[in-house]
């Protein structure tokens, strides 16, 4: 069983099951740099990483605005037409 914490309340855990995997990642996978300190770090170190270890993935990047904001509609929306997968970098 693994654990799946929620930031928002942890007072009241809730129990989530994972979605079944197949082992095989495919694709596109989409990098969203939220403009935090650093996520750009993050996200070039695991773009390296991907990339050696699932050369027939495609990787794209993608860059928010400002972290103090959502996400403009039009770049998710993008995102969504555009990656199977997508990772959002929070670094500080």
């Amino acid at each position: 069983m693994t654990t799946i914490l929620d930031p928002t309340d942890e007072r009241v855990p809730v129990e989530r099951q994972l979605t079944p995997r197949s082992g095989e990642v495919s694709g596109i996978v989409g990098l969203l740099d939220i403009r935090k300190p650093r996520g750009d770090v993050f996200l070039d170190r695991l773009d390296e990483q991907l990339q050696t270890k699932l050369p027939g993935v495609e990787i794209r990047r993608y860059t928010k605005p400002t972290f103090t904001k959502p996400c403009p509609d039009d770049l998710r929306l993008q995102i969504k037409d555009e990656c199977d997968f997508v990772v959002e970098a929070l670094a500080d």
